[in-house]
């Protein structure tokens, strides 16, 4: 019966993401600033595109190797274990846009709904599907890129432009998440009750004490010992009082 549950979960979140909607907002040519249309529509840098101001290390360690600002690009250097980074400020409700580029064979991601001292959180997979490995693991394809890593799979990952840039969205209103890639919705999933609990319980992060939990959290991003290149952090936070 769990298994069948399960089942119908994945189907269930395929079918929320089968229509495709490509509204996105305004495109900025300009990188790493915001266009008076952004700035009117509430949406703030979150990355200056010169130091690491407004973020921290996600453990003991100092980042001050690894991760590095230069010509507009954050980056984060192959085997540096340098570790995760994280904002300072923690998010509730919000729209999250992300342009990254990962190199040949990466694997990374985007992270939110973080909480203090290290808790685990979801997921934004980044991944080069055709190869690392990981791609093939998990659940009906719930490690490839843009995934909720090991818990649902993305539809439409086929939208990646490989070798270049590509631009992630996240966009959490309450429980209600959605995650887009290249303008073009690829997941949407509901946090909390049964069919969360079920999708939960089958992945990597079934005994995981209060996976996710708590209201909003820091937005992270992992350094996974690849290549990964990020521009234009651009966040607005919805329903903000």
């Amino acid at each position: 019966m769990k298994k069948i549950l399960f089942t119908l979960c994945i189907v269930m979140c395929s079918i929320a993401c089968s229509s495709v909607n490509t509204a996105v907002s305004q495109h900025n040519p300009l990188h790493n600033t915001l266009t008076k249309q952004e700035i009117k529509e509430g949406w703030s840098l979150l990355w200056n595109g010169e130091d690491l101001s407004g973020w921290k290390s996600n453990s003991d360690k100092a980042f001050t190797k690894g991760w590095s600002c230069a010509d507009g690009v954050l980056s984060i250097a192959a085997g540096s274990g340098a570790g995760d980074i994280i904002t300072e400020r923690k998010y509730h409700d919000f729209e999250l846009s992300i342009d990254f580029k990962f190199s040949e064979g990466a694997n990374s991601g985007i992270k939110y709904f973080i909480g203090e001292n290290g808790s685990v959180g979801c997921e934004f997979q980044i991944l080069d599907d055709e190869r690392h490995p990981d791609a093939g693991r998990g659940f009906n394809g719930n490690r490839r890129l843009g995934s909720l890593y090991d818990i649902i799979p993305a539809q439409g990952w086929q939208h990646t432009h490989k070798g270049d840039w590509n631009t992630a969205r996240i966009v959490v209103r309450g429980n209600n998440v959605e995650h887009w890639l290249n303008g073009v919705k690829i997941l949407s999933y509901e946090k909390g009750g049964d069919m969360w609990n079920a999708l939960v319980s089958h992945s990597k992060f079934a005994n995981v004490k209060n996976f996710a939990g708590g209201d909003g959290g820091h937005i992270l991003l992992q350094d996974h010992n690849d290549f990964v290149q990020y521009r234009n952090l651009k966040i607005r936070e919805l329903n903000k009082k």
